[in-house]
């Protein structure tokens, strides 16, 4: 049954009307609170993110210039090593240069004085071999004239006996009568004794021919020997020039190593922090802004 006194149509769409706007509103600004947080939140960790890449930025340049540090400490020592090496060794090259040439001064000292030994010994020994070719050619010689002297001594007595050979025959013919057979006798006997004679005078002459040829062959043969024994004697030895002393070469240049630098680490980018804010104020105001166009389209 119909009220007249109750609630009209009209009154209670204006009333539904009414909460859907409390209602549009109440999400409006709940909206309009959820972007200022969210921009606040956002603002909030981009500045934590902004300052963690800052101190990743600032640990990245303290390890560079701690690897820098190191590779400019271990350059240097090996730098100081190597010419400490370069200048031991180069010590240790030229002492062991100038005794090497010491060595060799003493090694050629020693083998000058071994050849001069020799020499003097070669010299000693060819005149003891001249000397003995001078005697044994003096024997030779002696031996010849002695040989020759019995030859002589020989044909002296072989003419006394021819002497006393042709004394006995004559006067062996002159107890002969005289007569042409006691003159053909004497004729005879003075033939005979002329001719051996003759042979006599022949082989003396022959036999002082043969000991003039054999006193030169010894002459020439004392001669050739002697020859030899020249011909076989050390030269005299001469001393060879003297070894270049040693000349130590230049020094090396060095070159300092160039001092690392720390790595170029770039400033990280930043991120705003003041543009999330303003993000969430423009979409709460966006937001509010619905609400109240919503409303109002209502009303």
């Amino acid at each position: 049954m119909f009220n007249p006194k109750g609630i009209s149509l009209i009154e209670e769409q204006l009333a539904v009307s009414g909460l859907e706007m409390q209602i549009v509103g109440v999400f409006a600004g709940i909206s309009a609170v959820a972007s200022i947080a969210g921009g606040i939140s956002a603002s909030r960790q981009a500045s934590k993110n902004n300052r963690l890449a800052e101190q990743n930025a600032a640990a990245q340049r303290a390890a560079a210039k701690e690897q820098a540090d190191k590779t400019n400490v271990y350059n240097k020592q090996v730098f100081a090593a190597d010419k400490k090496n370069y200048y031991g060794n180069r010590a240790y090259e030229w002492e062991t240069t100038l005794r090497n040439y010491k060595y060799n001064q003493g090694i050629e000292e020693y083998n000058y004085q071994q050849t001069a030994a020799q020499y003097l010994s070669s010299v000693e020994n060819t005149q003891n071999q001249l000397s003995y070719n001078s005697m044994a050619a003096m024997e030779a010689r002696e031996s010849e004239q002695a040989s020759f002297n019995d030859i002589l001594n020989e044909d002296a007595f072989q003419r006394e006996s021819l002497l006393v050979e042709q004394l006995k025959n004559e006067g062996q013919t002159a107890l002969m009568q005289a007569g042409r057979s006691r003159a053909k006798a004497m004729q005879s006997a003075v033939a005979q004794s002329g001719r051996e004679r003759a042979v006599m005078g022949a082989s003396i002459r022959s036999a002082s021919l043969q000991s003039q040829r054999n006193m030169r062959d010894i002459a020439l043969g004392k001669f050739i020997d002697d020859q030899n024994v020249r011909a076989a004697m050390m030269m005299r030895p001469d001393r060879l020039p003297g070894l270049p002393k040693p000349i130590q070469g230049p020094e090396r240049i060095f070159v300092e190593p160039i001092e690392a630098t720390a790595a170029f680490i770039p400033a990280p980018l930043q991120q705003s922090t003041f543009a999330p804010l303003v993000q969430g104020i423009g979409a709460a105001g966006s937001a509010l802004t619905a609400g109240y166009q919503a409303g109002g389209f209502r009303g």
